[in-house]
């Protein structure tokens, strides 16, 4: 079992064998359109049809399976924008174990009412006034609850590893895999499954430039904050790597890439009008450094899309975008 600190692949395989008949082992897709355009073979790994609609459910679940008796019959608390919410409502439905989960005001109307009707407590606050962990942390004194944070903790981090490795299992040898990061869970895991099964791909993170705390982080190898980004994608909005999740990206990835957010919501609507896919903008930030011009030419690239969970305002504005830069619904036709 991974202990509080240490990650490696022999966890990420344990996780897989928990999530086995419980987690979707979700497609991999492809554009024909894409791979001419760049040059290159593109294997998307679609975590939007995942549980709940992202690769959380993975990390969520893997976690709370551990869970004592006790610490079931105590509760779980967490805090997130969304995802992570949603996952650990789902799993505490599908396990018996009450949920309470700590949002920010300003989450997604679609994230926070999934994350309610999987029967979770949500409990709000002001990010300007705030802070999420220490709201939770409050409250777990008070109830006894477990805290399953959204991305430093080991088995949050094995359990969305196996995204990665389904893909590496499904599709085999990558020369590039690019995942999107926020706190770095699903990087690191992704790390982790990259080198487990194939050492010599290299591993990028992905974030909005807005949100570029784990880029300057990786760069100076010291751990930067970002506090409240603007950006689109909502799943990136933390304020930090983790202490675990940062350890592992300096080990095993290779770089990361920051773009703009023209180019997360031209990289929605590539999804949305090409690959008849509803992506949420965190979700399709590897297609969005492959757009804007990250090294593909001749290479097998995979891409994680870590999630589907958009609501309709805010894809109405990205669709309302690409037609008022072109006079047409951006890559309408073949």
């Amino acid at each position: 079992m991974a202990s509080e600190s240490t990650v490696t692949f022999d966890d990420v395989r344990r996780a897989a064998k928990r999530l086995n008949g419980r987690a979707h082992r979700t497609p991999v897709l492809s554009s024909r359109t894409l791979n001419e355009r760049l040059g290159a073979t593109v294997f998307f790994k679609c975590e939007n049809f995942q549980k709940m609609g992202a690769f959380k459910f993975r990390g969520a679940y893997n976690a709370m399976a551990q869970l004592t008796v006790q610490e079931r019959a105590a509760g779980v608390i967490t805090f997130s924008s969304g995802n992570h919410a949603q996952a650990v409502a789902l799993v505490g439905r599908m396990l018996g174990i009450g949920t309470t989960v700590v949002m920010p005001e300003n989450a997604p109307a679609t994230k926070m009412a999934a994350t309610e009707g999987y029967g979770a407590t949500v409990v709000t606050y002001d990010p300007a006034e705030a802070d999420r962990r220490e709201l939770a942390e409050q409250l777990a004194r008070k109830s006894g609850a477990v805290i399953i944070p959204p991305f430093d903790h080991a088995h949050v981090i094995a359990g969305q590893g196996t995204a990665a490795m389904e893909l590496f299992q499904d599709v085999g040898p990558l020369d590039l895999l690019l995942v999107p990061c926020g706190g770095g869970g699903l990087l690191s895991g992704s790390a982790l499954s990259a080198r487990g099964l194939c050492s010599s791909c290299r591993v990028k993170g992905v974030e909005p430039a807005l949100a570029d705390d784990a880029a300057r982080s990786f760069k100076t190898r010291r751990l930067q904050r970002v506090k409240n980004p603007p950006t689109i994608a909502d799943g990136t909005r933390t304020a930090s790597l983790g202490r675990i999740t940062f350890a592992l990206i300096l080990q095993y990835v290779a770089g990361i890439e920051t773009v703009s957010e023209a180019a997360i919501m031209e990289a929605v609507r590539f999804f949305f009008f090409r690959m008849k896919l509803v992506v949420e903008p965190s979700g399709a930030l590897g297609l969005a450094a492959l757009l804007n011009g990250a090294d593909a030419a001749g290479g097998r690239i995979g891409v994680i899309v870590s999630g589907g969970n958009i609501d309709a305002a805010t894809m109405r504005r990205v669709l309302i975008d690409g037609e008022n830069r072109t006079g047409v619904k951006a890559f309408g036709k073949e």
